[in-house]
């Protein structure tokens, strides 16, 4: 009898002990742009189960907490967000996000006191993963998936997903497209519909996020996994605070107009203002000898009531778009293009008006927000001026339809 119980006891010690639950991964994840942070994560990896807790300010901060359930395939099964945003009103300030993937089926349903989203899609059976622009525990999920489901052995294969939105700018949204491209050595890359260029990562064994870099795209994030978790709370009440003291939620890269009135001629510019966030600018942030949009986010507009000449182009009146080049000998070239309100990676070449040259100087003190001025130089005769960081491109106005440039 007690050899009987001592075999029903190391049995069931056996069982208990197989059916314990797999030890959790505890790290974290910081982004950064330049010497700025927009998130901080603590994740909680755990099977097929996954927590997250984190702040991200893109442009509004958000305190977020995130619980996931991943199928076989890496696939989101279903999710959960809890969404406090501060520079809310009141109604929309708390909101509870669920997503539930079956059947070849997203659905999605989002919740505050003002009023309840739902939207169902068809996954088309891919792989289903979420999207939040600043959240890369949610980028880790793309890559794990595109790992799991890899060719054994393949050292170049890319793999598809689909992507469901999640915050309340995206609520009109459908599912999107987005493909992970794994590569030798733990290198991958990911590609998207709402990424505009290619996301560099390097992954450890298991296919998650070590490092990842967006210089390739028009999110120029530098965002690494950290072994330690941070104070959520404590950096979310410093985001706020700063939010709140500076009137509100601001776009990362404020639009702002340059505006001049030389001779009979009426100049406007429309253009987003970056910061140099402690960044090197001339081949990295702006590579040389390829097409800047000259800002951020949106192309930058420039409108002229009558005829010009800027630089050695004659400009009908009308509107425009500005884009720049950079050449590494120090050279820059100005574009103008009659192409007009598309997104700053919108360039179609075949739609140039002409380019001209830039005159190219160097400030004594670096300037941290990208500026445009048009600045008077005589009754008929004005200087435009593209400044930021140490750089100053400059190319002379003059008013009328055959007059001849002069420079400043």
């Amino acid at each position: 009898m007690t050899r009987v119980l001592a075999f029903l006891l190391a049995a069931a010690g056996a069982v208990v002990s197989c059916a314990s639950p797999a030890p959790a991964s505890h790290y974290g994840f910081v982004a950064r742009l330049g010497t700025d942070t927009l998130s901080v994560e603590n994740v909680t990896w755990r099977g097929n189960h996954v927590t997250v807790d984190g702040v991200d300010r893109f442009p509004r901060v958000r305190r977020r907490h995130t619980t996931i359930d991943l199928g076989d395939d890496g696939g989101i099964r279903h999710l959960t967000m809890d969404i406090e945003t501060p520079s809310e009103p009141a109604d929309e300030r708390e909101r509870h996000v669920e997503a539930t993937v079956g059947g070849d089926a997203v659905h999605l349903v989002k919740t505050d006191r003002s009023d309840t989203v739902r939207r169902d899609f068809n996954t088309r059976g891919a792989i289903v993963v979420a999207h939040v622009p600043q959240m890369y525990s949610l980028y880790d999920i793309y890559f794990t998936a595109a790992h799991r489901n890899a060719r054994p052995g393949s050292t170049d294969d890319t793999v598809h997903l689909r992507q469901f939105y999640v915050d309340r700018e995206f609520d009109n949204f459908s599912m999107h497209n987005a493909s992970v491209r794994l590569r030798a050595s733990g290198k991958a890359e990911i590609w998207h519909d709402w990424l505009a260029g290619i996301g560099e990562a390097q992954l450890d064994s298991s296919g998650h996020i070590v490092h990842y870099s967006g210089a390739r795209t028009t999110y120029k994030v530098d965002v690494v996994r950290t072994p330690d978790t941070a104070n959520v709370n404590a950096i979310a009440a410093s985001f706020s605070a700063a939010e709140a003291k500076n009137g509100g939620a601001k776009q990362l890269s404020v639009r702002d107009t340059a505006r001049a009135t030389i001779g009979s001629a009426s100049l406007t510019i429309d253009y987003s203002r970056p910061l140099r966030r402690g960044r090197v600018l001339l081949g990295n942030i702006i590579p040389y000898d390829r097409v800047w949009r000259t800002g951020a986010n949106a192309a930058t507009q420039f409108s002229t009531s009558a005829p010009i000449v800027l630089g050695g182009l004659h400009v009908p009146a009308g509107t425009y778009t500005l884009w720049t080049v950079p050449r590494q000998n120090g050279a820059a070239a100005l574009i103008v293009n009659s192409q007009t309100r598309q997104w700053g990676t919108e360039y179609n070449g075949s739609l140039d008006l002409g380019t001209t040259p830039l005159r190219t100087t160097t400030a004594a003190a670096p300037l941290e927000e990208f500026t445009i001025s048009i600045v008077p130089n005589g009754a008929n005769h004005a200087i435009l001026r593209l400044e930021w960081g140490t750089f100053r491109w400059t190319a002379p106005i003059t008013v009328g339809p055959t007059a001849a440039g002069r420079d400043e």
